[in-house]
């Protein structure tokens, strides 16, 4: 049977998780594609780095906006071994890229011990009820930054 070539994307992000598994790394993996190529490829390396941003997806995103010299990645496509945590999803859309495809579901992560499902939850509580409380301080001092970033003229949007 003839794969697809979103299938064969799919099964490189898989093998790097299965891969990462056998190597002491978490079970994810994910690749971004630009123009039918692989342009980056990575692994999550949280507990490898002990850097809990270390996700495949985030790793991913670093490599392919080094190569390609540019925060947005928009005419690109991810491909990841499982759907992407919150962190991750904020990053891709940070990225612009234009797809997610992805193998394993939030609720396989769960099932394998993963905190996605709460984290998903904490976002939708309000900031001060949320397990970790969030607490506004000096408001109108911290737009100070946002006064200045909207004065300047030369600014990148992002």
């Amino acid at each position: 049977m003839m794969l697809s070539d979103n299938e064969k994307y799919m099964l490189e992000a898989i093998r790097l998780s299965v891969e990462n598994v056998n190597k002491g790394g978490g079970p994810f993996g994910a690749v971004i594609v630009s123009d039918g190529n692989i342009i980056a490829s990575a692994v999550n390396d949280v507990i490898l780095q002990n850097d809990p941003t270390a996700h495949a997806e985030i790793n991913a995103i670093r490599t392919a906006a080094k190569k390609l010299g540019t925060a947005n990645l928009s005419g690109c496509e991810i491909y990841s071994s499982c759907e992407p945590c919150p962190m991750c999803l904020g990053a891709i859309y940070w990225a612009g890229i234009d797809r997610i495809y992805y193998g394993a579901s939030r609720t396989d992560a769960e099932n394998a011990g993963f905190i996605d499902a709460e984290v998903y939850s904490e976002m939708a509580t309000p900031p001060v009820k949320r397990k970790i409380p969030a607490l506004q301080l000096l408001e109108k001092e911290a737009k100070e930054a946002f006064r200045k970033w909207d004065e300047k003229e030369d600014r990148i949007n992002y």
